[in-house]
């Protein structure tokens, strides 16, 4: 069973930075398309951004050219790079592959505020 750990959160003020990652436990890392989501309270769980077993990336609408999606394979980790950080963006944040077939991870919290 791969295990998934996220780190990297915090809280910011807003328009400031934080870089997320990811850490994969077994699996077929490399050949997979890994993605982030997040969850903000009293929301459902929503995809963020993903990146392909080739490193073409995709992100939601709604990241508007703030976030960068990239992996390392060899480390079998993925990162997120957010910048400008809004107050919407506050949530938990977790990856999994974009079709989520792998457990759940604990998250990592990220807070925007001032």
């Amino acid at each position: 069973q791969v295990q998934l750990v996220e780190s990297g959160g915090g809280l910011v003020q807003p328009g400031g930075s934080l870089r997320l990652s990811c850490v994969a436990s077994g699996g077929f890392f490399s050949i997979t398309a890994i993605g982030w989501f997040r969850q903000a309270p009293g929301k459902q769980r929503e995809m963020v951004a993903f990146i392909h077993a080739d490193g073409k990336e995709n992100y939601e609408g709604f990241v508007k050219g703030r976030f960068t999606i990239s992996r390392d394979n060899s480390k079998k980790t993925v990162y997120l790079q957010m910048y400008d950080l809004e107050p919407d963006d506050t949530a938990v944040y977790y990856c999994n592959t974009r079709a989520k077939r792998w457990s759940w991870g604990q998250g990592t919290q990220v807070t925007v505020s001032s």
